[in-house]
């Protein structure tokens, strides 16, 4: 129930945004500039949901946009080498997947502390994606395949990026909401424990989630690389933290356990609004950054402070309570209560 009244505070977010920028925004509205919109925002979408589910199960991935950018210069180096860009490709999601990997076993087989592990890979793998490419920047890539990172579909505004969004969006959202391994998931985020005396193979969803991560890195970097025609080393810097906010501001709590795909994916359309609106308006870009800080900490913010209390003299609810009493049992009642009709 309250990932419904936050999809709908989002839901009114967005038609405000979009209302604003028609009326108030010089062509905004133009079907051009729509399709610059969705099409702006087709990288950060991909890390988001690479992120979702992982957020859901209590951990995160801070290195997602440091993934994108190695990728990026391994495109590069690559394709400088003399490779054919349809032998770049593989080569560059599987990378992505072993640099996902790292973070799995790092997390997964150590039992270290995911926020500390992907800090440290994000500076890690940057720091390799230099190692590739220096300060150089290589371009030039095939102009066969680069329309299908910069065009949109002919008669229509959606541009092929955004189809591939769609469609790794949906797969996502039948995942965590139609499959057991998506209750899997949010069972592992209320308590990953009990999850696992439950049957759950934790270690072996987790490290699954952060392959799938590195992947969908690498995919995004490939659609990053083309649309600019430029493999950088310092392609994406700081885009962790805008796929961050969109998931966090998606309603997915930090701690696991809660939020849904349509969140993300209303956060994501009403974040990509007001970016846009906000570069039509020649708002720099140190104060967009401001605005993408302030949203990451409002998500946070907004589901403490109006978190229902219980009151002093209330009792617990039976789900609340183990069986000597103790409060903090039986996620899988809770999971059912909180997502009742997932």
């Amino acid at each position: 129930m309250r990932d419904r009244r936050w999809e709908t505070v989002l839901l009114g977010l967005c038609v405000a945004v979009f209302a604003y920028g028609a009326t108030r925004t010089g062509g905004f509205a133009e079907q051009g500039n729509i399709s610059f919109l969705l099409l702006d925002y087709s990288e950060v979408a991909l890390l988001a949901f690479a992120l979702l589910p992982i957020v859901l199960t209590g951990e995160i991935d801070l290195s997602v946009a440091s993934v994108l950018g190695f990728c990026s210069a391994l495109t590069g180096a690559l394709w400088d080498a003399g490779l054919s860009f349809e032998t770049v490709v593989p080569i560059v999601v599987l990378a992505g997947v072993v640099l996902g990997s790292v973070n799995a076993v790092l997390v997964v087989r150590f039992g270290l502390p995911s926020l500390a592990v992907t800090i440290g890979t994000l500076g890690l793998y940057r720091g390799l994606a230099y190692v590739l490419l220096g300060d150089r920047a290589v371009t030039g890539f095939p102009e066969n395949y680069r329309p299908l990172a910069t065009d949109a579909i002919p008669g229509t505004f959606l541009p092929y990026a955004t189809v591939v969004v769609i469609v790794v969006g949906v797969a996502v959202a039948l995942l965590v909401h139609v499959t057991p391994a998506g209750r899997a998931l949010y069972a592992i985020g209320l308590g990953a424990e009990t999850a696992r005396f439950s049957g759950i193979r934790v270690d072996r969803v987790k490290m699954a989630l952060y392959l799938v991560s590195g992947a969908l890195a690498a995919l995004a970097s490939l659609i990053y690389t083309l649309r600019y025609n430029s493999a950088r080393a310092d392609n994406a810097n700081g885009m962790e933290l805008v796929a961050v906010a969109a998931v966090l501001l998606g309603g997915v709590s930090i701690f696991g356990g809660r939020g849904t795909v349509l969140g993300v994916a209303t956060a994501l359309l009403a974040m990509a609004g007001l970016r846009n609106v906000l570069f039509l308006e020649d708002v720099s870009n140190e104060i967009q950054n401001v605005i993408t800080g302030l949203l990451l900490i409002l998500s946070v913010l907004v589901p403490v402070v109006f978190k229902p209390r219980r009151t002093k003299d209330a009792p617990l609810e039976s789900s609340q309570v183990d069986s000597g009493g103790r409060p903090g049992a039986d996620p899988d009642r809770r999971l059912r209560r909180d997502h009742q009709g997932v």
